[in-house]
């Protein structure tokens, strides 16, 4: 991992001159935000709030779902030590049964950008609006594929979600929560029909939903 490759410097440079536009020079600090595990069908949902300092180098960032495993872990060992400031806030499968994946990836969201030890003077969101922070704010589409701030945070949330899955991997072997991550594979669907559920699946998600009501089978 210790090899830089041209193209990776040249996709860092692309997602730090993104970055620079919200704020050309040092005088404002700026904080990426994201999410990972939105999908799943069992575990928490994480988000991470990461702000770099103005001329952080950190080449092979990218989207986290467009990199490896052994890569994201890497580079969130880089992010870490030259990060301003980062937070990650975690938010269990109870609180999104009974709220919704909607908010509960907005209530970690918003949790990781105030657990933030510097407050950004803007915060770039992927996708989302925070209703319930008092800073400037931009909602990016595809923000994790455009934003160096927005990548380095899904990296960090999704390389502390999936080794919070790995230990749910020990506490239930029968899932394989270490290889899917508890999105709905062909295996992780398997082993709910053989084993059912366990306390760390969204049963209000479909099919849980629909199973666990009696309904349709999987």
């Amino acid at each position: 991992m210790s090899r830089i490759r041209d193209k990776d410097i040249a996709r860092f440079n692309e997602l730090q001159n993104f970055d620079r536009q919200f704020y050309p020079d040092e005088s404002l600090l700026l904080a990426g935000v994201d999410e990972a595990g939105r999908g799943c069908l069992a575990g928490p949902v994480a988000a991470a709030a990461v702000i770099l300092p103005f001329d952080a180098f950190v080449p092979g960032v990218d989207d986290s779902k467009v990199i490896s495993e052994k890569k994201r872990f890497h580079l969130a060992g880089q992010i870490k030590n030259q990060a301003l400031a980062w937070s990650v806030s975690i938010v269990s499968n109870e609180y999104i049964d009974r709220f919704n994946i909607l908010n509960a990836s907005k209530a970690a969201m918003s949790a990781a950008v105030k657990s933030l030890t510097h407050k950004p003077g803007l915060v770039l969101i992927d996708a989302l609006h925070l209703d319930d922070i008092d800073i400037e704010q931009r909602s990016l589409i595809k923000g994790d594929a455009n934003s160096l701030a927005i990548a380095c945070a899904s990296i960090l949330a999704k390389t502390e979600r999936d080794l919070i899955m790995a230990s749910y991997d020990r506490l239930f072997p029968d899932f394989g929560f270490s290889r899917h991550k508890g999105y709905g594979t062909r295996q992780h669907m398997d082993a709910l029909r053989t084993a059912g559920g366990c306390s760390i699946h969204r049963r209000t998600f479909e099919p849980l939903k629909s199973w666990m009501d009696g309904g349709d089978d999987m």
